[in-house]
């Protein structure tokens, strides 16, 4: 076979085709490089600068939006703290004027002779209008003697000491003798009972009451104080309850008395949690006398001793 000639291209008659001529030689073909696109390497486009900018500021705003949260956080907690404060202090000032600007209660007022149930000329003898340092008996101790009497009365019923409490008392003694004794001044406790004790004339039965030479006798009472047999007696006066108060041993002395001299008698002594009325109690009414109590009231049940020189058996209270 023979090849046709080649065809001339340009840019290889200088150099193909002029030895083709001259050696008669078979044509040299050129040597051509294929026709190949470049690689080429693609970067990824860079972002413009406006998304720089637009991702800047965003991220410089939810920066600074932390910043100021927390910021806040910090100034918001002292307030807070400022805020409880300043309620506390504002409740504890109402709480000390409301203390300070509550004046205590005004002090009672007693009408004895409105009210006292007893025909005997003593109730003429309590004062009007007389104004009682309170020692008010609890509910519990109100209704222990109130019990009392309720199963005793009528009876004849004698208090030491008047409170408003001790005029229902009266009503509750319907048909009975009621009397009321008041402040009598009586001091020195102690040298009292040591008196009392080393003293014959302070026995149960050493003679009449109203002419004892015991300095613990009340002997200026009324008569119907001495010539009744007495069924109940309270003892819850005179007042006791500051150093200056004159105490209760004599009534409680005397009230002793009057239960020896009587078949079977109930005392009732208030207040007893305050020490000279308990050692009182416990010298002329004896403790094994006690039958019951509520809160500072003992309920002493005597019976009557015609021939004994004490009051309890021999066992008695060191004073010194």
């Amino acid at each position: 076979h023979q090849y046709p000639p080649p065809k001339r291209i340009g840019g290889c008659d200088g150099g193909c085709g002029g030895a083709e001529r001259k050696s008669k030689m078979p044509p040299k073909v050129c040597s051509w490089h294929p026709l190949v696109t470049p690689l080429i390497q693609i970067h990824p486009q860079d972002p413009p600068r406006s998304f720089h900018k637009h991702l800047s500021y965003k991220y410089h705003r939810h920066h600074r939006g932390t910043k100021r949260m927390q910021i806040t956080k910090r100034k918001l907690i002292p307030s807070l703290v400022f805020i409880l404060l300043s309620i506390s202090i504002l409740r504890l000032l109402k709480f000390t004027i409301t203390t300070s600007s509550s004046s205590p209660p005004p002090p009672v007022v007693a009408l004895a002779p409105s009210l006292c149930s007893s025909s005997s000329p003593a109730c003429e003898k309590i004062p009007e209008n007389k104004t009682v340092n309170a020692t008010n008996l609890t509910k519990k101790e109100f209704q222990l003697l109130s019990n009392l009497i309720s199963q005793r009365a009528p009876c004849n019923l004698l208090v030491f000491g008047l409170e408003p409490q001790h005029l229902v008392l009266s009503s509750m003694n319907a048909g009975g003798t009621t009397i009321f004794l008041e402040d009598n001044p009586a001091r020195e406790a102690y040298k009292l009972l040591k008196h009392a004790r080393q003293n014959p004339a302070c026995g149960p039965h050493s003679g009449p009451l109203e002419k004892s030479t015991c300095k613990l006798a009340l002997t200026r009472l009324p008569q119907e104080v001495y010539k009744l047999k007495w069924d109940v007696v309270v003892v819850d006066g005179p007042n006791g309850d500051t150093p200056d108060a004159p105490g209760r041993m004599t009534a409680i002395y005397t009230a002793g008395m009057i239960a020896s001299a009587g078949n079977t008698t109930d005392v009732v002594v208030h207040d007893i949690d305050r020490m000279i009325e308990k050692w009182f109690s416990w010298e002329f009414l004896c403790d094994e006398n006690l039958v019951s109590s509520k809160g500072k009231l003992w309920c002493f049940r005597v019976a009557g001793q015609s021939n004994s020189t004490t009051f309890c058996p021999a066992k008695t209270i060191l004073i010194e």
